[in-house]
């Protein structure tokens, strides 16, 4: 009868444990990676990137079609200085920077009217224009909304908040019209 071999003090780790730890450590290193590889994340980062200068240069349009409105139709100005306003901070929000101040919302329409009213027509009756402006408005808000599905999370949510409040202009914008 053999001897069973004297019992060893444990002094440390079995290797047992230690090569199961470390494959359980590259199996996780392996997942986190993959989640978190250059790739994926790069070209989120890069998606992102090009949504939100999207965004910026989307509300940019968009507030010119505002000035254009505006200088075809300075009676408007009440109605739409507010709305004019939101898209301003939207453009900011996107990290546009040509849009003008949050500060001369006000003033600046006639400015920036002049350049920007041969690149969007305008309708000659105030009611017809505001209707187009309502169309962009609702247009863009689809378009972003569609849009957010693939953006990450903090873009995503002010992508979603912009939209909505889109959506909200272009209500404001026809059902002040009735």
């Amino acid at each position: 009868m053999p001897f069973p071999p004297p019992p060893r003090p444990l002094l440390g780790p079995r290797r047992r444990s230690l090569l199961a730890s470390a494959a359980g450590a590259a199996l996780l290193v392996g997942c986190s990676t993959d989640g978190d590889g250059s790739g994926t994340t790069g070209g989120s980062e890069s998606a992102a990137e090009h949504a939100r200068a999207r965004a910026a240069t989307d509300s940019e349009t968009l507030l010119q079609r505002y000035d254009a409105v505006l200088a075809a139709h300075p009676t408007l100005a009440d109605r739409l200085d507010p709305l004019r306003a939101e898209v301003v901070r939207h453009a900011a929000a996107f990290g546009a920077g040509s849009s003008g101040g949050g500060s001369t919302a006000s003033s600046s329409p006639s400015a920036s009217a002049s350049a920007s009213a041969s690149s969007a027509p305008v309708a000659a009756a105030p009611g017809d224009a505001l209707a187009d402006l309502a169309t962009a408005e609702r247009a863009l808000a689809d378009r972003r909304a569609r849009a957010l599905l693939d953006l990450p999370g903090e873009l995503a949510r002010l992508l979603a908040s912009v939209a909505a409040a889109g959506a909200a202009h272009a209500y404001l914008l026809t059902e002040g019209a009735k």
